[in-house]
């Protein structure tokens, strides 16, 4: 009996190891491959011909490199404005009793069950009174909108989860307050506060909706460039160098992040 289920979960596993590969694994190789195949012909499983002749093409238009910068500018501001404004609100909620509190925390899960399109299709209506559309700033407030759930509610747990014996026992010894947030509770909640913040950078480099309904004409970021490149050419391999692009910010993030904070401790802060 016992070896019959083992056998039943290896089969399981061996199940899910195939849904991964042939659902994430292979798209993804796809993709690279399309980056640098200039041919690529049914029925051949590897393109015909290698080179680097549309990385040139792309690499070397200039809106390639102004959307690159775009979104580069926009990841970092929101990112940074997510950190002053969150952090301090995330603190509060962990450590304050207030009126409206559990009101407060409950509007921001709120705010993303609603389609996501329609919301900001209403923001952009209230920004156009205000002549925010089209406007860098309009573009990092609709993207700072929707990073408030992962940035109050990541942290404020992080807070929470804190040793109160550890900051009691600092006090005890002489520690001030702001003593005991830099060495004690700082470090202990700094693992998912990072993570918060490389996850808000991301997010904010691939958004696509609030950046074309608020931003359109005059923002442009990668992910709307990709877009347009392929609706316009459709040149495979414009829409795979572009994805290739766009996935290289996010690694460096996450290979600086492991190597600032450390693996161990960025895998707890993403609950590994």
């Amino acid at each position: 009996m016992i070896a019959l289920s083992s056998r039943r979960f290896e089969v399981f596993g061996y199940g899910i190891l195939l849904f991964l590969i042939f659902f994430i694994v292979l798209p993804v190789l796809t993709v690279f491959l399309w980056a640098f195949a200039e041919q690529w012909f049914y029925p051949a499983v590897l393109p015909t011909k290698w080179g680097f002749r549309f990385w040139s093409l792309v690499l070397a238009r200039p809106d390639v490199w102004a959307a690159f910068v775009t979104s580069m500018e926009l990841s970092l501001t929101v990112t940074a404005l997510s950190a002053v404004i969150c952090l301090p609100a995330a603190y509060a909620f962990s450590r304050l009793d207030f009126p409206g509190k559990s009101a407060f925390m409950m509007s921001f899960l709120m705010a993303n069950a609603f389609p996501r399109f329609a919301l900001i299709v209403s923001i952009a209506v209230l920004f156009l009174s205000f002549d925010l559309i089209g406007t860098f700033t309009g573009v990092v407030v609709i993207q700072l909108l929707n990073t408030l759930l992962l940035m109050i509610w990541l942290p404020t747990a992080a807070f929470r989860a804190v040793s109160r014996e550890m900051e009691e026992a600092a006090r005890d010894v002489g520690a001030s307050a702001w003593q005991v947030f830099r060495y004690v509770t700082l470090p202990q909640a700094f693992p998912t506060i990072a993570a918060a913040l490389l996850m808000t950078f991301v997010w904010t480099f691939y958004e696509t909706e609030g950046a074309w309904l608020v931003g359109a004409p005059r923002i442009r970021t990668m992910p709307l460039l990709m877009m347009q490149m392929i609706n316009n050419q459709l040149v495979v391999q414009y829409g795979a160098v572009l994805s290739v692009m766009l996935w290289v910010p996010s690694l460096v993030a996450i290979l600086m992040a492991r190597r600032i904070i450390g693996g161990d401790a960025f895998a707890r802060g993403l609950g590994g």
